[in-house]
């Protein structure tokens, strides 16, 4: 049993961009796809999560991205995508 289907992990390089990915996405998921997404954590601290029940979206600073390695705990996943 599963709890998501898909992880997208991104990185911000700052609170403000990290804020600004975090309402994009839940402004345009809603819109395109009438679903609401939930935000958990805050940019000051380096992570928030946006829940859309089968997507997660991880939005980490720099140091906290290195610290948790996501990629690491999951490397059995399969990724679909990689942009640097």
């Amino acid at each position: 049993m599963s709890f998501t289907d898909y992880f997208v992990i991104c990185t911000g390089t700052s609170d403000r961009m990290i804020d600004a990915l975090a309402k994009s996405v839940i402004e345009d998921i809603r819109s395109k796809f009438k679903k609401k997404g939930k935000q958990q954590g805050f940019s000051r601290d380096g992570w928030v999560i946006v829940d859309f029940g089968d997507i997660i979206l991880h939005l980490f600073s720099p140091d906290q991205r290195d610290f948790y390695q996501l990629e690491e705990l999951w490397e059995d996943g399969k990724v679909l995508l990689r942009l640097q």
